[in-house]
């Protein structure tokens, strides 16, 4: 496996840990082919797009990531340890506590605040101590920009915030990979660039890797990472990220 690093004049390549690794991948609902002989690789620390129109097949490829559709057909891994093809239920629990999912509906809990939804799903993951879940709530909605946040119910926040605290949700148990599906939809432009910004640092300083499925082709540029396209039953690779040291110094500088 390998990341791409910036040299003087070009990429070059370290070897590093396959998060996702798809070989030949056919998907289906039902009878119907949604997407054929997908391969693709992303990795540890790697932020990734896909686009593509309407209906070409983006959301549902996440979605046999973290097991909601099946595989049958072709090699798939995640983390180098569960065959998508073959995952039984108990080790899909397992596969889903290593991923955080953010989706443009925000599906927060309606019947309780802030802190009680970041709450439920660690006590749902396995977290039994009250201190180290108190602890751990109080680190994600410093990171997301709320820490005074907890106490609110979710209609009571804006829109902006309440993607933040999806993502606050998302990153609880520190997951290695991240899969965003237009999670900027409905938001503003400075809103849509905070949660960028965001989204990059968790994957800049925690390593985590993030595929984000995008209509928005402005964060292609101003937030570089690796590009598909989803299109015609094909996925294909458009470009493999290769940040310049200006880029990534400005997106840094833009965070703090």
């Amino acid at each position: 496996m390998s990341i791409w690093l910036t040299g003087m004049a070009q990429c070059t390549q370290i070897d590093i840990m396959a998060i996702v690794k798809y070989k030949n991948v056919d998907i289906h609902i039902d009878s119907k082919i949604i997407l054929e002989n997908v391969s693709f690789t992303l990795e540890e620390g790697e932020f990734a797009y896909i686009i593509g129109a309407v209906g070409s097949g983006k959301s549902t490829l996440l979605k046999t990531i973290y097991g909601e559709v099946p595989i049958t057909d072709g090699e798939a891994m995640v983390f180098d340890e569960y065959d998508i093809t073959r995952l039984r239920s108990k080790k899909l629990q397992a596969l889903r506590k290593r991923i955080g999912i953010v989706f443009q509906d925000f599906q927060l809990l309606t019947d309780r605040n802030i802190h009680d939804n970041l709450d439920f799903v660690l006590r749902c993951t396995g977290w039994k101590s009250e201190r180290d879940r108190e602890k751990r709530i109080r680190e994600v909605l410093n990171l997301v920009g709320l820490p005074q946040k907890g106490y609110k119910m979710p209609h009571e926040l804006s829109g902006g915030e309440q993607q933040r605290i999806v993502i606050a949700r998302a990153i609880l148990n520190k997951p290695q990979l991240i899969l965003a599906d237009e999670p900027t939809g409905n938001l503003d432009s400075e809103t849509g660039n905070n949660i960028m910004r965001l989204l990059h640092r968790i994957c800049r300083e925690d390593k985590s890797a993030v595929l984000m499925i995008t209509h928005n082709e402005q964060w292609l540029t101003a937030y570089p990472g690796t590009e598909y396209h989803c299109a015609e039953g094909k996925m294909r690779l458009i470009q493999r990220a290769c940040e310049s040291t200006a880029q990534q110094t400005s997106l840094f500088n833009e965070d703090n």
